[in-house]
């Protein structure tokens, strides 16, 4: 599997807080965001069915 770039604009604010959660739960931010981006799939896939490829 390849990996992809992804560029998002967001807020000082809100990025300052990411970086809060991040450093708490012992992550960089990129992993943070991985891991909500993970999540939230995860949570529309048990609502919706699998997300076919």
């Amino acid at each position: 599997m390849a990996i992809k770039s992804l560029s998002i604009r967001i807020d000082e604010t809100m990025l300052h807080k990411l970086h809060v959660v991040a450093d708490y739960e012992g992550r960089s931010a990129n992993n943070e965001i991985l891991i909500l981006i993970r999540d939230a799939i995860e949570a529309y896939e048990e609502k919706h069915g699998k997300i076919e490829l």
